[in-house]
C-alpha cells in the first residue's frame, strides 16, 4: 500500500495531494509575513500560496525577529502588521527602508486612522491595506506594489478622497496611483 493512501487532509484532500505543494517558480515574488497573530500569518499563507508566483519565504512575530530574518531571506515583499512586541511596524518600515530600501513594505493593519497612515507613508511603505480588506484586496495591493504603484485600503480612500486637495504630498501617490 502506497504510503499515506486512505488518510485524508483536513480539507478533504487526500494526504499524498497536500504533501505535494506545487513548488514556485524560481523568479517567484519572495515575500515574508510579519504579524504577532500566527492564525493571521497562516491566513495570510493560504491566500499567498494559491498563487504559483508567490512564494512566502519567512515568518516573523515581531519587528526584531523580521529585521534579523532579512539579511539571510531577501524578499521583495514584506507584509507587516503595526502593532506588535519589541519594535511596532512603522518603526520596523522606517529601519528596512534605511538598511534595505529596495525591499517593498505593504503594511496589514485593523487601524483606520489617519495618523497611523501618515506615519507609514512617512516611514517609506508603498501600501497600506485594513485587514477587513484584506481578503478581497490582498491579491490586487500585492500586484500594484510589484507595478511600482501604491496601494490604498478601499475604505480609506473613500474617506479620504473628500479631503484630498488638503492632504499632504506624501499620501497623495497612494490615491493617484
Amino acid at each position: 500500500m502506497k504510503r499515506g493512501a486512505g488518510r485524508t487532509h483536513p480539507k478533504g484532500e487526500g494526504l499524498d495531494h497536500a504533501l505535494q505543494r506545487k513548488k514556485p517558480p524560481m523568479d517567484a515574488y519572495r515575500i515574508v509575513l510579519a504579524d504577532d497573530h500566527y492564525l493571521i500569518r497562516e491566513g495570510l499563507r493560504s491566500i499567498l500560496e494559491e498563487n504559483a508566483d508567490l512564494q512566502v519565504v519567512g515568518e516573523a512575530s515581531d519587528g526584531l525577529e523580521l529585521l534579523l530574518l532579512l539579511d539571510r531571506l531577501k524578499p521583495h515583499l514584506v507584509i507587516l502588521d503595526i502593532s506588535m512586541p519589541n519594535l511596532q511596524g512603522i518603526e520596523t518600515a522606517r529601519q528596512i527602508k534605511i538598511k534595505y530600501p529596495g525591499i517593498k513594505i505593504l503594511i496589514l493593519t485593523m487601524h483606520q486612522e489617519r495618523e497611523y497612515l501618515y506615519r507609514a507613508v512617512s516611514a517609506g511603505v508603498e501600501g497600506y491595506l485594513l485587514k477587513e480588506d484584506a481578503q478581497q484586496e490582498l491579491l490586487l495591493a500585492i500586484e500594484r506594489i510589484r507595478q511600482e504603484k501604491g496601494f490604498l485600503s478601499p475604505i480609506l480612500q473613500g474617506n479620504l478622497e473628500e479631503k484630498h486637495k488638503f492632504l499632504p504630498e506624501f499620501v497623495k501617490f497612494l490615491l493617484d496611483s
